[in-house]
């Protein structure tokens, strides 16, 4: 497993479907206009024995983090940053769907980006559009 290297961008959208996750996340904030601020975070996990496979993806990506939660013995490899979103995962995603149910989701995090790229996250009328796209997302579906 010490040369382990990510062989075939199809296998991380399989890896995805299965075990990664689209999150927006809407939080209350003093310090912006509308009240909110919106964070698009992309995220896959994995127990820590598998840190290599989720340190891989930094460097097949090139974006992301690795964090590790030592309390359950996970690892994360997270990508919240705005324009490593817009600008390497959702064209990867594009490029290599995502099949299944979890397509939905990605589906709706596109969305959102695509609503912030056109500035609608700094108005009420686009906070309301991304609660109700938000609302139908992950366990909401």
């Amino acid at each position: 497993m010490e040369d382990w290297k990510i062989q075939d961008s199809n296998w991380i959208s399989g890896f995805t479907s299965g075990d990664g996750c689209f999150h927006v996340s809407l939080s209350k904030s003093s310090f912006t206009k509308t009240g909110y601020t919106v964070v698009l975070r992309f995220q896959l996990a994995q127990h820590n024995r598998d840190i290599k496979i989720m340190k891989s993806l930094i460097t097949y990506l090139g974006c992301g983090r690795v964090e590790e939660n030592l309390n359950n013995s996970m690892s994360c490899f997270v990508v919240n940053n705005f324009k490593d979103v817009t600008n390497i995962i959702i064209p990867f995603f594009d490029k290599y769907p995502i099949h299944g149910i979890k397509s939905l989701d990605y589906t709706n995090f596109k969305e959102v980006a695509l609503l912030m790229q056109e500035k609608y996250h700094l108005n009420i009328e686009g906070i309301v559009k991304i609660k109700k796209i938000k609302s139908r997302m992950n366990k909401f579906r």
